[in-house]
């Protein structure tokens, strides 16, 4: 196989970049252009010893799962690998990426897997949305004045660039979203505030975040600057303010407002998007969620499920693995700002006739985060859980025989029967598995949201005397390759 040739193809996978995936002469071959069930004629771009790359010359036979992406910007933006790809088709194709590589890389070799949970209505379902601000890099230097001379561009990077394509309409975001991104381009336009410029760390605006709480209508806007504050902000504001109140009242009865205006500061060069400092120069410093009968408090720097609806799926397929009484001791890995640990805890409590003594006890390193859970559990009432900041491979072993922190803050022995893993996409940390394993509880509850870390881990855990029992993928990101699992794990000789 040599660059330039032609070879008849049929695509049977997907890549996570959105190539569509067919063989050849023994090689995996990743075409651009292709899905799954295409028959293609591939042009190859790029070939290298055990893998080529090509581009669809020609649609032989289009594969069933094959549309027209609706929206426009499919072609530029890089959010949305699945455009070009039906709803069914990608439900099947991350159905079949979590299954396989639980037997390819996990060595579960029949994985019970049940059938992917997808959404009814798959649009419109972030809560979340953090766009870039560019002018497209047309800022030049004048006397040693930065001048904006583009037009402004607040959106979603081009896929493996940093070129910011200005999306006026995302099919994916709250409406919220769309509305503060309109006045915070107006705002910037007619009183000519500039945007972050990388190349020469000059420009104040770098990047809008919008958080909607989907079940009280609450809205966050969070402006990350590259200084101390924004020119006539109270202006800024009452533009957001009007854009969200034009807002039409949702179906379901629910009217969106404006609740809180944060800038964070993030100065000069940083890969990050947010920095450390947040200032509040309108309402609230967070906003109100409500899921079910519980309320959580979401700060600018929390991290929260982006899709509520699927969310709940997620924390209810939790509670089916836990299959809690009231009485269980559970421990919360990753738990972030606690709303798995808490909506376990809320669950115990309703059992036992109201009496539930079971605990959950969290661990996180992101002091902020701890505060934020252990606010929501006073605001939930929850008595029963219980949150601490720090490493958890070093607090398990404090925390099984109990110990007084610096601040008198006493911790009682904990000895957990089922386990909860919530990691990033990198998964859980070598020791993490090991000091949760050594723990030795019955159950282990895997929150993945990666099936290659997943399928990693579960390997690992098989080998600390975990065996896998069943998993249930859940479509939390519609149009995108991301996909979650719930995994139920349990101790081999039990």
């Amino acid at each position: 196989m040599e660059k330039g040739q032609k070879c008849q193809l049929l695509i049977d996978d997907m890549s996570n970049e959105g190539q569509g995936i067919g063989r050849a002469d023994g090689m995996a071959v990743f075409v651009k252009g292709a899905v799954p069930g295409d028959t293609v004629i591939a042009e190859i771009t790029k070939v290298k010893k055990n893998y080529a790359f090509a581009v669809a010359a020609e649609i032989v036979e289009a594969s069933p799962f094959r549309i027209e992406a609706e929206c426009s910007y499919a072609n530029q933006c890089g959010g949305c690998t699945y455009s070009g790809v039906s709803y069914e088709g990608q439900l099947q194709i991350k159905e079949k990426q979590v299954r396989e590589k639980l037997i390819r890389l996990g060595g579960v070799e029949e994985p019970k897997l049940n059938p992917i949970v997808g959404m009814d209505k798959p649009y419109a379902y972030r809560n979340k949305v953090q766009m870039p601000i560019s002018t497209g890099g047309i800022i030049t230097r004048k006397g040693g004045i930065i001048e904006n001379l583009g037009e402004c561009a607040i959106g979603f990077y081009k896929a493996k660039s940093h070129e910011v394509v200005n999306c006026g309409q995302c099919l994916l975001q709250s409406p919220p979203a769309e509305a503060i991104a309109k006045a915070l381009r107006d705002f910037m336009k007619s009183d000519n505030i500039t945007a972050y410029d990388p190349k020469w760390e000059k420009g104040l605006m770098r990047h809008l975040v919008v958080k909607t709480a989907m079940g009280t209508g609450e809205v966050m806007a969070v402006l990350v600057i590259n200084g101390k504050g924004i020119p006539n902000s109270a202006k800024l504001v009452e533009l957001m303010d009007n854009a969200i109140y034009e807002l039409p009242v949702r179906e379901d009865g629910v009217q969106y407002n404006l609740e809180s205006v944060v800038i964070n500061i993030n100065k000069g060069k940083s890969s990050e998007i947010m920095g450390k400092e947040c200032l509040t120069i309108a309402g609230k410093p967070t906003i109100l969620e409500q899921v079910g009968d519980m309320q959580f408090e979401i700060s600018p720097l929390a991290f929260y499920q982006v899709n509520p609806v699927q969310m709940k799926v997620l924390y209810d397929k939790v509670l089916k693995y836990a299959k809690l009484k009231g009485d269980e001791q559970i421990l919360d890995l990753y738990c972030g700002v606690g709303t798995i640990g808490l909506y376990c805890a809320n669950e115990m409590r309703k059992k036992l006739g109201g009496k539930g003594e079971g605990k959950v006890l969290g661990i996180e390193s992101v002091k902020g985060a701890v505060i934020d859970a252990n606010r929501n559990a006073v605001i939930n009432g929850l008595v029963n859980a219980q949150f601490l900041c720090g490493r958890a491979e070093e607090e398990l072993p404090k925390v099984l025989k109990g110990y007084t922190d610096k601040d008198g803050f006493q911790v009682k022995p904990f000895k957990p029967n089922i386990i909860i893993l919530d990691p990033p996409r990198a998964g859980c940390a070598p020791e993490l598995l090991e000091a949760a394993a050594a723990v030795q509880p019955d159950k282990i509850v895997y929150v993945s949201c990666d099936p290659a870390t997943l399928a990693r881990d579960v390997k690992i855990l098989g080998e600390m005397g975990y065996r896998f029992v069943e998993g249930t993928p859940v479509d939390m990101f519609p149009w995108t390759r991301h996909v979650e699992s719930i995994n139920l794990l349990q101790k081999k000789n039990s």
